[in-house]
């Protein structure tokens, strides 16, 4: 997570500058030609050296204030290097300039200034600077003491309603997708009809009353957004591959919006990419990607933080496509890389992003063999004492980590194990039927004979299997492959094995529908 405390913030500015931005900066504090910007120089080259943050150093070459006055004149650098490049700069430049040119006395040069703020703000969809320019063409206009001030009123009362009633709106609509993304973070997926009775009984009647075909592109972005995770909680994927895809072409249809709205463009990459791998629906899965790498080059360079994201969901689906594959050594390659991109922007990623991160490289290991090293990953994760984020992952890494302590023959303190996973699954209010038969076995794992263990897998085989299609227990399937494992400790082959196995099942359906449906 970012750093809060405001000794650090300048360093953590400073770190996240590309070369061309210190060179930028430096240049332009050349150009002030105040003899203090040499100290703020000889401050950016002291903190741009620093691997971690140094305090005492820094005060032994320059007072504090400095620091405050270095990282004002970073920003405005770094205003002035991106409003060539962001269409929501440009749209305050153009404000700043006609409030410049208004306290100036220049009120036909204002009006002018803010007729291109309101077409700008206009076509962006930013409804709250539209009402800024709305507060200072009347401020012009009473200045100006003409007859445009009567049309204006009138226009102007028109106009201040009609963004005020889409800036309720849209604050409406957003409401309720922060709501559902809420739940979402904190629970994961429906667990029970309860779950299921609250989405039903507040969300849906919320959402059934808007229109998509009469809302602006903000609205539609909001309402998509709100019914994507309103039907991933309910584990309807179809619907939230739908919606997934209609967030996305929203935006290829009114391309501009890709600048405007960057970050929200690549989560809506990520959730439809997310819809796929859950449906299995490996050919669109894989062209998906596909696209996305391509579109990344384009949206996911716009920025520092645009390379964050789009690396972020590249990451996560190209993992997620090792492991539908079984392609265990693979995605452990890409794990390196994960590795060095977490060393670079963990502190900004959110928790539930690192974790996520974590236990997609922990099932790599698991289905590699390597159970140190996926236990060495789930330890982030059990780690957190969050019950906010993520009460389903923490609970499945935790099983997931009892599997592979069994697997590694770390079975010494078994049975602590089992009633510490146990206990704190109860106390997520997270256990269900299929966890209580999988606790049942591990407790007994201990008083069976080597002979008799295969007939226990395969009697636990035969009462987990029906879980995978059960409205809320095939959730656990989501997180880790049970059945394969199970079918490993049955048959006595590798766990990697058997998911390729299952996978090459799966593309040979896919390739025989595709067939049937070429042939109707």
């Amino acid at each position: 997570m970012e750093h809060y405390d405001r000794r650090e913030s300048v360093f953590d500015l400073i770190r996240s500058m590309s070369k061309a931005e210190k060179r930028n900066f430096k240049l332009y504090a050349a150009r002030q030609g105040d003899p203090r910007e040499s100290k703020f120089i000889i401050l950016f080259d002291c903190l741009e050296g620093m691997e971690s943050y140094d305090e005492e150093r820094i005060l032994s070459r320059c007072p504090s204030i400095m620091k405050a006055h270095l990282h004002r004149q970073i920003l405005i650098s770094l205003r002035l290097l991106g409003v060539q490049h962001s269409p929501l700069l440009q749209l305050q430049e153009q404000l700043d300039f006609a409030r410049i040119l208004f306290d100036k006395g220049l009120y036909n040069q204002a009006d002018k200034q803010l007729d291109k703020a309101e077409r700008m703000a206009a076509e962006l969809e930013q409804h709250a600077l539209m009402l800024q320019v709305t507060g200072l063409r009347r401020q012009v206009y009473e200045c100006k003491v003409s007859d445009e001030m009567t049309h204006f009123a009138a226009a102007s009362n028109r106009s201040i309603m009609e963004t005020c009633d889409k800036l309720e709106r849209t604050n409406e609509i957003s409401n309720l997708a922060v709501r559902l993304y809420s739940l979402h973070l904190q629970l994961g997926y429906a667990r029970s009809q309860k779950d299921l009775d609250l989405l039903n009984d507040y969300f849906k009647p919320r959402l059934c009353v808007y229109s998509r075909h009469r809302l602006s592109f903000t609205e539609r972005f909001h309402f998509y957004q709100a019914m994507t995770w309103y039907h991933y909680i309910r584990h309807n994927f179809a619907y939230a591959y739908r919606y997934g895809r209609a967030w996305i072409d929203m935006f290829e249809e009114q391309p501009c919006m890709k600048e405007v709205m960057y970050d929200s463009y690549l989560h809506g990459y990520s959730r439809f990419l997310e819809g796929m791998y859950l449906m299995r629906k490996y050919g669109l899965f894989v062209k998906a990607i596909e696209d996305f790498e391509r579109e990344s080059r384009i949206t996911g360079s716009l920025n520092e933080n645009a390379v964050m994201i789009s690396q972020q969901v590249l990451f996560t689906a190209r993992i997620n496509k090792c492991i539908l594959e079984g392609a265990f050594k693979e995605g452990l390659w890409m794990a390196r890389s994960v590795d060095g991109y977490l060393r670079r922007y963990a502190k900004y990623l959110s928790l539930y992003d690192r974790m996520m991160l974590d236990y997609k490289i922990a099932l790599l290991y698991f289905g590699d063999g390597n159970y140190a090293k996926c236990m060495e990953h789930l330890s982030g994760i059990i780690a957190v004492k969050d019950p906010q984020v993520r009460r389903d992952l923490q609970c499945y890494a935790r099983m997931l980590n009892l599997v592979a302590s069994y697997e590694a023959g770390i079975d010494h303190n078994l049975d602590y194990q089992i009633r510490s996973v146990f206990t704190f699954i109860v106390k997520m209010k997270d256990m269900t039927d299929m966890k209580r038969e999988l606790f049942a076995f591990f407790r007994k794992l201990n008083n069976l004979a080597t002979l008799e263990l295969k007939k226990e897998f395969q009697v636990l085989y035969e009462r987990l299997k029906p879980y995978e299609n059960h409205p809320y227990e095939r959730r656990t399937f989501y997180y880790f492959d049970l059945i394969s494992w199970l079918k490993s400790k049955i048959t006595g082959r590798n766990f990697g094995d058997i998911v390729r196995e299952r996978f090459d099942e799966l593309v040979a359906g896919e390739r025989k529908r595709a067939a049937a449906s070429s042939r109707s």
